[in-house]
């Protein structure tokens, strides 16, 4: 795996971390913002993503909290991090266009930090409908 310097852990980075992961690029995903605690991942609603039902299916929602939650940490606490572990409460079916997972930091130290996440499918006009939040500890591996 390829070495990053925390000081220089900006988008374009976190584009070369996702894009070095195979499941995000099965899944499409991009990184469209990051930093300062913060991280956006989005991916289009695909029918090969979705259950028998037509709706988004969970582990494509829980994988995009997963992945949020952990670079938004990354963005805090450097770029060797790992999730501890993480719970989702889904709260209505995901369909629209596009997921967007936002995440945020709400606390951090030195080893690890605390984040959560939204999880909105947006439809064709625009409208943003919140489906499911994540919330998450990410450790800093460095040391480990």
């Amino acid at each position: 795996m390829q070495e990053f310097d925390r000081t220089t852990f900006d988008l374009g980075v976190a584009e070369q971390v996702l894009d070095a992961q195979p499941f995000s690029r099965l899944l499409k995903t991009r990184i469209t913002s990051f930093g300062d605690g913060a991280a956006v991942l989005e991916l289009d609603i695909r029918e090969e993503l979705q259950q028998q039902n037509g709706f988004l299916h969970g582990g494509v929602l829980a994988y995009a909290a997963d992945n949020s939650l952990t670079f938004a940490a990354g963005s805090a606490l450097g770029p060797a991090v790992l999730t501890a572990g993480f719970s989702i409460q889904y709260m209505r079916p995901a369909r629209g266009r596009t997921l967007l997972a936002r995440a945020e930091v709400v606390h951090a130290g030195r080893r690890q930090a605390v984040a959560r996440c939204d999880l909105v499918c947006v439809d064709d006009d625009g409208t943003e409908t919140l489906c499911a939040v994540a919330q998450g500890t990410v450790l800093n591996t460095v040391g480990s």
